[in-house]
């Protein structure tokens, strides 16, 4: 009897907890964000048409984005996990100008939704180079940010011969299963899963303030993971398939490797023991950045991304 009242007890703790951390989460404050996308939005200008497509597969669709004139070099941006397209805001209209630009909502991100899909992250690859055969291209410059680095990686794993040069930014080698980073992934993982669960506002300005230095640069992260859905983390296991020990994988592209300098440590680090790995890689720390310069930090990667493509045509 005593037995059965403690199970009661416990269960009844149990449930005023989850009750208490769901209304703590319910009341996270994101209207400083909220305030300054509007106020983005509302001076937001460009010049650059932009073509929205997709690709149909099966019973779901993956979106893309198309922008730039005809019959020039094209670059595909491939965003970080939870984001989309919309993480290169600040890339399309200063690289449209001179070259074919495509962004992609990945599979389970934006409005890529998965659905009843089987397919992975990990299939991302085939869906990029369909994408590329239905714009009529042979080969393209790869930028990868976060995840998309290492898609671009994986897409390059299995289509060397369409990548005219890769860059990477907070990104690692995929071809080196490093028991330290995968430790901290998972912990780091599970903890935004629990945030997910019981509010996805609190997930999102996690992941922003965890993503971004600047302020503004966390509102734009913020806004950028609106689509993302809980039952988008199932998609995410496809990169146990994406990042494995793989030997004698020497890439015959230029590579280029970028890390903000409010990165986190392990992230520099892993940065950093790629370039060593690599013998045609460059490696720049942008200063003042975090995780996703490309969003705290703008110009400055636009003008290193820029000279490395326009040198590596």
């Amino acid at each position: 009897m005593m037995k059965i009242k403690r199970k009661i007890i416990i269960g009844l703790l149990i449930v005023f907890s989850l009750l208490t951390v769901t209304k703590i989460y319910s009341e996270i404050d994101a209207s400083v964000y909220e305030n300054k996308i509007e106020k983005m939005n509302n001076l937001k200008e460009s010049n650059i048409t932009i073509e929205h497509k997709t690709l149909k597969i099966d019973n779901f669709e993956i979106h893309y984005y198309v922008s730039g004139s005809d019959n020039k070099d094209l670059i595909v941006f491939l965003h970080p996990a939870f984001s989309d397209h919309r993480a290169f805001a600040q890339q399309i209209d200063f690289f449209s100008k001179k070259y074919k630009v495509i962004t992609i909502d990945l599979i389970g991100h934006g409005l890529s939704k998965a659905n009843k899909s089987k397919d992975k992250i990990d299939a991302s690859s085939k869906h990029i180079n369909k994408i590329l055969e239905i714009e009529g291209f042979k080969k393209a410059h790869f930028v990868g940010v976060s995840m998309g680095s290492l898609i671009a990686q994986y897409f390059a794993l299995e289509y060397p011969e369409k990548v005219k040069s890769l860059t990477a930014l907070g990104g690692y080698n995929i071809n080196k299963d490093d028991k330290e980073l995968a430790k901290a992934q998972r912990s780091y993982n599970l903890k935004l899963v629990f945030k997910a669960l019981f509010s996805m506002k609190a997930f999102r300005k996690t992941i922003a303030e965890n993503t971004c230095k600047s302020e503004k640069g966390q509102a734009l992260f913020y806004e950028t993971t609106s689509y993302y859905e809980r039952k988008s983390f199932m998609v995410m296991q496809g990169l146990q398939n994406v990042i494995k020990d793989r030997e004698n994988v020497k890439p015959k592209y230029p590579i280029l490797i970028l890390v903000g300098e409010a990165d986190i440590e392990l992230s520099q680090r892993m940065a950093k023991k790629w370039h060593s790995e690599i013998d045609k890689s460059e490696y720049v720390l942008i200063k003042n950045a975090g995780h996703c310069a490309n969003i705290d930090k703008p110009m400055i990667f636009n003008n290193l991304l820029m000279k490395f493509i326009n040198k590596n045509k």
